[in-house]
């Protein structure tokens, strides 16, 4: 019994460590998609968080059942065989994208908060993930069973002591009368529910227990809820909010100084998370048809998402974000709607 429980952690600690990435550490994220609707930013965060829950939770069942061994088997199932093809290239191309988003975020932690070449921190990065990537899926238990921890301390503490100074007096009343918010929460929900399944669809084919799936899904949903809020607290108390690439740790700065630099160090954690989270689906739809060496594999994506990633950590956002958004609302469609098969 107490083995289950904490395999359920476990899976949650790497659902919540693969949807917190570079956006959602550094505060970026829940900005653009949260507080700047100001009061209705509140709404958005309950209502994604219901759909990390539930449909977080089912999707992991789902996969379980089917007997799913990537992301390619989930949405073969959801989308059927010819536009599953397409929507599995296009997750392929994605995937790439969002690793090389990452080591970008990874390096512009180490040139604008520690004044050091982006170089060194893709180089860092890259270095890291290959030696964690060795170990398989112990070794993305083991990162995240360390960071998601200090993420959700963190965050707590950030938000009770902004939430106690200043309480949302400074969000923006961006969409007073509108409901944009309600699509910008389906959209977050959506965008990283499908970007989670590269690494929680091969997961739950690893987990004989359903029941350890179902409380890591509702756990995990749960976790990122809180966090969330957490952190939409803590963004709301500060001014000028969308000049900042990393408003979060300008949050830190101005609030609890002391801190700065260990909550640095959470956040780059958080973005290494992501890019072993990312490597291990693209890994495992890979090696799914292609019979060669998976260091092999995963050294030759590091190196094309490190030329990719010169591109720059805000274009590579503006430029693949919008267009994957339209995608990833049709397979959250099809996942509230799909019925999960008996056992």
């Amino acid at each position: 019994m107490r083995q289950s429980w904490i395999s359920s952690f476990q899976v949650a600690a790497v659902y919540v460590g693969t949807v917190v990435g570079a956006g959602f550490a550094t505060g970026r994220e829940i900005v653009e998609f949260f507080t700047k609707y100001g009061v209705f930013g509140l709404a958005g965060i309950l209502l994604a968080g219901f759909l990390f829950i539930s449909i977080g939770t089912k999707m992991l069942i789902l996969s379980k059942r089917i007997k799913a061994r990537s992301y390619q088997d989930l949405m073969t199932f959801l989308f059927g065989g010819k536009i599953g093809g397409f929507v599995n290239v296009f997750m392929l191309v994605v995937l790439l994208g969002l690793t090389s988003i990452m080591l970008s975020g990874a390096g512009a932690v180490f040139k604008e908060q520690l004044n050091l070449p982006i170089k060194l921190g893709v180089i860092i990065t890259i270095l890291l993930t290959i030696a964690v990537m060795i170990f398989g899926v112990k070794g993305l238990f083991s990162v995240n069973i360390i960071v998601v921890p200090m993420l959700i301390l963190f965050c707590t503490i950030l938000g009770v002591q902004s939430f106690s100074l200043e309480p949302l007096s400074k969000l923006p009343e961006e969409t007073t009368g509108s409901f944009r918010w309600v699509i910008s929460a389906f959209s977050y929900a959506a965008f990283n529910l499908t970007m989670a399944s590269a690494v929680l669809v091969p997961l739950a084919s690893e987990i004989n227990d359903e029941k350890v799936l179902r409380r890591g899904g509702m756990i995990g949903g749960i976790l990122l809820t809180i966090i969330l809020i957490s952190s939409h607290f803590a963004l709301s108390t500060l001014s000028n909010i969308m000049q900042y690439d990393i408003p979060m740790a300008q949050v830190m700065k101005t609030t609890i100084l002391s801190l700065y630099f260990i909550y640095i160090a959470v956040i780059y954690g958080e973005i290494f998370t992501s890019v072993i989270g990312n490597l291990y689906g693209l890994e495992k739809q890979i090696t799914s048809f292609l019979k060669i060496p998976r260091m092999v594999i995963i050294c030759a994506i590091l190196c094309i998402a490190a030329f990719i990633s010169k591109i720059g950590y805000s274009s590579l956002i503006s430029s693949l974000y919008p267009i994957f958004g339209y995608i990833c609302l049709g397979m959250l469609a099809l996942l509230i709607i799909k019925k999960v098969p008996r056992k």
